[in-house]
Parts: C-alpha cells; structure tokens; sequence
C-alpha cells in the first residue's frame, strides 16, 4: 500500500466516513472503525473511477454496508452502552453462599463453574469458549462439583449445588 496515497484517502474521505459512522451509532470509536474499514478496503483493492463523485458514491456505498455489517454483528447486540453498564449493581455473595469456595478452586475449575452456573453455558459451549474439549470440560465440571462436594461436607450439599 502506498503511505500517499493511504493519506490522501484518508484526508479526502476521513471527515465523511467518520460523520456516516457517527450518524449511525453516535459513537467516535464505532465512527473511527467504519472510517478505518472503508479506507481499508479502498486500499487493498484499488478502483478506477471515471470521477471523483463516482469514487466519493462508491466510498459512501461501501461505508453504509459496513454500518449495516457493524450494526448486525453478534458482538454489537450483546453489548450494552457503558452507562447503562454502570447502572447494573454487582450481586452481593449470600453469607452462607458458595462464592467463597468457588474462589478456592483450581483457576480451571473456577472458569467451568462460572460459565455452567454463573452464566449458564452447556458443556459444549463451556468447551468452545475455553478452547478445550467437550469431555475435559466435563471432567473438570465433575473434579470441580467433587472439590466443592468436599469443601461443604454434608452441609446442605444437594440443596445449593445444582446437578
């Protein structure tokens, strides 16, 4: 990629892809990745255009695609804006509760814990996000659920860990 022609795009159509981005999702970092994305594909594959408006159409063609492309992403419909992040309080471990255990355990036994009863993954998902397989998953949920079992010692065991 030539670095001229790289900041000669990007001074061209800089402020227009970032006002399209910032329409869109009134973010400056979602507006910057837009604007980055565009200028990319514009670099990597270089077009000819009879004119500079066809050229400053086709920029602005491709910049709503990727908001569209942005706005479906699994990534931006499981996000939620840091305010309202901030207005979620933290759940406060029960007294009697396990959380205090759970902490004890080996790091891979607290990781399978937290995702099947924290958050609520099967086994196979547990698998795919930690990158190991179904079977080590299950093992160490089985290890994990026999540490905890040993911690308590016959104090209520079945009642506050579910199987």
């Amino acid at each position: 990629m030539d670095a001229e022609r790289a900041e000669a795009l990007a001074e061209r159509y800089g402020d227009t892809l970032l006002r399209l981005g910032y329409t869109w999702f009134s973010s400056l970092a979602d507006a910057q990745d837009v604007c980055q994305t565009v200028l990319l594909k514009l670099l990597e594959s270089p077009r000819t255009f009879p004119d500079r408006d066809q050229e400053r159409a086709w920029v602005l063609r491709v910049g709503i695609n990727v908001c569209k492309n942005l706005r479906r992403s699994a990534w931006r419909r499981r996000t939620v804006a840091l305010d309202e992040g901030l207005a979620v309080q933290a759940p406060q471990p029960e007294e009697d509760g396990i959380l205090p255990l759970v902490q004890q355990l080996p790091l891979k036994y607290r990781r399978v814990i937290y995702l099947r009863y924290y958050e609520e993954y099967g086994v196979g998902e547990i698998a795919r996000l930690l990158g190991i397989s179904p079977a080590l998953a299950s093992t160490h949920l089985a290890r994990a659920r026999a540490r905890l079992k040993q911690m308590l010692e016959g104090s209520d065991y079945e009642r506050r860990i579910p199987e």
